[in-house]
């Protein structure tokens, strides 16, 4: 699955959009590499967001087959960390 469409299904950014332009704006990382929009998302991969001032790290769990439920979307992946970074 897309790393752009994964992002938006798992409620971890609101709209595909959103998702593409962080990416090209280097906000995004996959496995500690910036990474494209249409890059690959597998299970076990790490993401990490960077936005609102800090840096979400997150591990896939599963890349769902048909888009999941609200309730469902939390159960994708598990938080590693959250740190917060100075944007001066």
């Amino acid at each position: 699955m897309r790393l752009d469409i994964f992002l938006k299904l798992s409620r971890l950014v609101p709209r595909r959009t959103l998702a593409q332009q962080m990416c090209e704006a280097g906000a995004v990382k996959l496995n500690g590499a910036r990474a494209k929009s249409a890059r690959e998302v597998r299970a076990g991969d790490l993401i990490s967001l960077r936005q609102r001032g800090r840096i979400t790290t997150v591990r896939v769990l599963e890349v769902p087959a048909k888009p999941p439920s609200k309730a469902q979307a939390a159960t994708l992946y598990e938080t590693i960390g959250v740190e917060s970074y100075d944007t001066d």
